[in-house]
C-alpha cells in the first residue's frame, strides 16, 4: 500500500552545505518550522519539542551534510512519523524538497494545510538563510540607461 503524495520544493540563493548547516540543526527548528517551535531542547543527545500533541522527538536521519534532512519525529504515543526532506544542488543555489504524504486518516482538507504550513515552513527557512548567510547568487547589475 502506499499513501498519496505531495512533494513542496523552494528555491534558495544559498547553497547546499549552507542550508543543511542551517535547516539540520535542530536547535535551529523554532526559526523555521512552526510545527516544531516551542521549547526545542537535548536532553541526553535526543532533541525534544514542544507540539501541539505534546512533547516529540526528533531525530535527523541524515547524514546532514550531504543535503538529506529526512527527520523522524516520534509522537507522544510512540508513533514514528518520517518526513522525507531534502536539499540537492541546483546551479549555484539549492532546492530543498519535503515529500508530504497524505497518510491513512487525514482528510482532503487537512492534506491542504499541511502542505499549506510546509510552504511557509520552507519560506520562513529562506528567510532565514537570508539573514543568516551571503546569498551564493548575487544579484545581476542594474542596467543605467545615459541621456
Amino acid at each position: 500500500m502506499t499513501w498519496p503524495v505531495v512533494h513542496l520544493s523552494r528555491s534558495f540563493d544559498h547553497d547546499v552545505a549552507a542550508v543543511s548547516r542551517i535547516a539540520g540543526d535542530p536547535a535551529n527548528l523554532p526559526a523555521w518550522a512552526a510545527g516544531l517551535s516551542a521549547g526545542v531542547r537535548q536532553e541526553g543527545g535526543r532533541w525534544f519539542a514542544d507540539s501541539p500533541m505534546g512533547v516529540v522527538e526528533v531525530a535527523f536521519t541524515g547524514p546532514v551534510e550531504l543535503g538529506v534532512l529526512d527527520h523522524d519525529v516520534t509522537l507522544p504515543d510512540g508513533t514514528t512519523v518520517r518526513n522525507p526532506f531534502r536539499v540537492v544542488a541546483n546551479d549555484q543555489g539549492s532546492e530543498a524538497v519535503f515529500t508530504l504524504f497524505r497518510r491513512d486518516g487525514v482528510s482532503e482538507a487537512e492534506f491542504a494545510a499541511d502542505a499549506d504550513a510546509v510552504r511557509s515552513d520552507l519560506d520562513r527557512l529562506a528567510a532565514l538563510l537570508d539573514e543568516r548567510l551571503p546569498r551564493t547568487r548575487q544579484a545581476p547589475p542594474v542596467a543605467v540607461d545615459h541621456p
